[in-house]
């Protein structure tokens, strides 16, 4: 059984359980939703709802603003707007600032601010893709299941302009953060941000998941080399386009399921740990999955098309 079919069967449990007389409640406010398709390549639609009606779910709000078919007796998503899912490895998956949910959509409660993303992608990589960059500042600003998180960020000691630059924008978007050396260790309920330059940030647990390539991470993006001085950039299907040398950096997030997810801003050299870190914006990381920073150039990950 797949695991998109087995997450659709256990929401329908969920449903079977919340319609045994739960009240409608109080309600939620400024909740955002955006649909994408192609790792957020290209959009579908968008919308900020200011007054949620109570005990909403991120189905029934997919629902009520968009035309969805769904499968699985109501259990999963099959098209959005037209846009159709259930071929080979092309499927709807969603995530709730930033982090994958591990519930079906009927099944997940909506929560104030809570910024919700759609995208139809290829999961022919992988199926699990445990956080994504591109609802930033989430979710540092509003947690996790409606709970906000303690945030630390962790820095190398080679990157402190980076470090400084990354603290700064956190700082602005309103997150309170804790500020210590890499390797100190967050701990299981905290989000943590780590920065610092590839040699330095491969001993962390996230990085050797984005080591291990797309289907350990859900990063499409890999550092080779010496010490990590190329950082190749992957396709859809996992496969190399494209590579980038001295002076690149990365801003992506993954996690093991167990804890909460980790950030990485890193790169080839102190140069593109810097590049990464001014990358932290919201309007530089939306609707990217992660992003590639070389130079002058944003390159969103994973690299569409057959050059990239």
């Amino acid at each position: 059984m797949s695991p998109i079919v087995r997450i659709a069967l256990a929401t329908l449990a969920v449903i079977g359980v919340a319609g045994c007389g739960l009240g409608p409640g109080r309600g939620t406010s400024d909740v955002s939703l955006t649909v994408t398709r192609s790792f957020g390549a290209g959009q579908v639609g968008a919308i900020t709802v200011h007054q949620v009606p109570g005990a909403e779910t991120v189905m029934r709000m997919l629902q009520r603003s968009f035309e969805v078919t769904t499968r699985y007796g109501g259990g999963f998503v099959e098209s959005v707007n037209g846009h159709s899912g259930g071929s080979s490895h092309l499927d709807w998956f969603y995530y709730v600032n930033g982090v994958e949910a591990a519930a079906g959509a009927a099944g997940t409660s909506v929560h104030r601010g809570d910024r919700i993303w759609w995208d139809l992608h290829n999961w022919s990589a992988t199926n699990s893709i445990p956080a994504v960059v591109g609802s930033y500042p989430e979710p540092f600003v509003h947690g996790v299941g409606g709970k906000r998180l303690p945030v630390t960020l962790e820095c190398a000691a080679e990157v402190n302009a980076a470090c400084d630059k990354a603290a700064a924008a956190l700082t602005a978007a309103g997150v309170p953060l804790a500020r210590q050396f890499i390797g100190t260790g967050s701990g299981p309920d905290t989000i943590g941000v780590v920065v610092g330059t590839w040699r330095e940030v491969s001993g962390q647990v996230a990085s050797a998941l984005i080591a291990r390539g797309p289907s350990a991470s859900g990063v499409y993006a890999r550092f080779s080399g010496l010490d990590g001085r190329a950082l190749e950039l992957l396709d859809p299907h996992g496969r190399p386009v494209r590579t980038l040398g001295a002076g690149a950096g990365l801003v992506a997030a993954t996690g093991d399921h167990i804890s909460e997810p980790t950030w990485l801003i890193t790169g080839t050299d102190p140069a593109g740990v810097l590049a990464a870190a001014a990358a932290l914006t919201p309007g530089r990381l939306r609707n990217h999955f992660a992003l590639a920073v070389h130079r002058s150039s944003d390159v969103p990950v994973p690299v569409q098309g057959p050059a990239g």
